[in-house]
């Protein structure tokens, strides 16, 4: 078969292959302990999974409506309501979508175009900056600052122009682990006011934070709530990454664009799992008891890390904890990161790649979202080094 090689131009000619997919296919290949790509090791809850089956033997097997079946939806919508005192209608601002990925990349390809500008605070997921420039925009980065990863808000709020279209935030934050304060948001209010600038909000680990540190969703500041769109994981909440599903909740006027392009990607998404979905969300400490959960399995990777060399600031929210190695060893951080792959069974994920000209500050990212024996396997590895 013949092979076009030219009369076309790639949206995304320099798109490295993510880091996740390296990282995981060295731990894959020299059989380490993967805590690179975040995703549990673990089983998860049987009711859940016992409610997906029954769903299917019941007979929902077929094309769910586009924006999901509605009992999920509203079973969302009161969720919502519950936690942060707003209300999104169930039928017309709440969409179901393949993962919060999906999410993302659907409200960025409903409102930016060519000449539209994004900004984006660094390190961030590496799905914001592809999606952006697939759709002809152009990301403007803003590199929070040192290992604390403070949002330098004088450089932000330099950053915004006419031609900016949408501001991307992420809060849990991965990778640091750091959840946005109050103080964050209401400066994010103050520079997004008199703008006609849309806020897109990945709150995927909105249910992991620790310490009784509160998750500050822009659907508690109504100063932005009606220019914000939130994306949500169910896959994170429920260790179940592997069926990829999500929702966004935004006002009708937004959600009614996202929907087209929603439409005309994937259509709907799984409907037995919705089914059950809509049933287990019921349940509200199947979700208000994860941040305990977690923090549980970040405090035993700590404690038992509290003799190596690595240093640390114990993680806010998410199931990562990012490590220092300053003290250890000067190289990069991802020639350290493959080393320790190779040599001593362990993957991890380095910061730098996420960050502004691989801005590099000798941290490693693990995932705690592991067996207790993978997390001790894991720390006597670190002990070691």
């Amino acid at each position: 078969m013949a092979l076009i090689s030219s009369g076309f131009t790639s949206k995304l000619p320099d798109l490295p292959t993510s880091i996740f997919t390296v990282m995981s296919g060295l731990a894959k290949k020299h059989n380490a302990l993967n805590l690179s790509q975040g995703f549990p090791n673990f089983n998860m809850d049987s009711t859940l999974i016992n409610l997906v089956s029954k769903a299917m033997e019941e007979g929902y097997n077929q094309y769910a409506p586009m924006k999901g079946i509605y009992a999920l939806r509203e079973v969302i919508s009161e969720k919502i309501a519950s936690l942060y005192n707003a209300k999104y209608h169930p039928e017309s601002e709440i969409t179901i979508t393949v993962g919060a990925t999906e999410a993302l990349y659907s409200t960025i390809s409903a409102f930016v175009g060519p000449g539209d500008e994004v900004v984006v605070l660094k390190p961030a997921y590496d799905s914001y900056e592809p999606a952006i420039i697939a759709n002809g925009g152009t990301p403007v980065l803003i590199q929070m600052k040192g290992k604390s990863f403070e949002i330098d808000w004088i450089a932000f709020k330099a950053a915004l122009n006419e031609n900016t279209r949408m501001v991307i935030i992420n809060s849990p934050h991965n990778p640091s682990g750091r959840v946005f304060s109050v103080e964050d948001m209401i400066q994010l209010g103050d520079c997004l006011k008199d703008t006609k600038i849309l806020l897109l909000s990945d709150e995927a680990y909105e249910h992991i934070t620790f310490d009784g540190v509160s998750h500050q969703s822009v659907a508690r500041f109504p100063n932005l709530i009606e220019r914000s769109i939130i994306c949500a994981s169910f896959g994170k909440t429920f260790h179940s990454t592997g069926w990829k599903m999500g929702y966004c909740a935004a006002p009708k006027s937004l959600m009614e664009e996202i929907q087209k392009i929603h439409e005309f990607t994937v259509f709907s998404v799984s409907h037995p799992v919705q089914v059950a979905l809509a049933n287990y969300l019921k349940e509200p400490s199947h979700y208000t008891g994860l941040g305990n959960f977690f923090q549980q399995k970040r405090d035993l990777f700590l404690s038992a890390i509290s003799e190596s060399r690595f240093t640390y600031t114990p993680s806010q929210g998410t199931y990562f904890q990012l490590l220092d190695y300053s003290a250890i060893t000067e190289e990069h951080d991802v020639a350290l990161a493959r080393r320790l792959t190779i040599e001593k069974g362990l993957a991890s994920i380095p910061i730098s790649v996420f960050n502004c000209n691989g801005e590099d500050n000798k941290q490693l990212r693990f995932c705690f979202a592991k067996t207790d024996e993978t997390l001790l396997k894991a720390a006597k590895i670190l002990c070691s080094i």
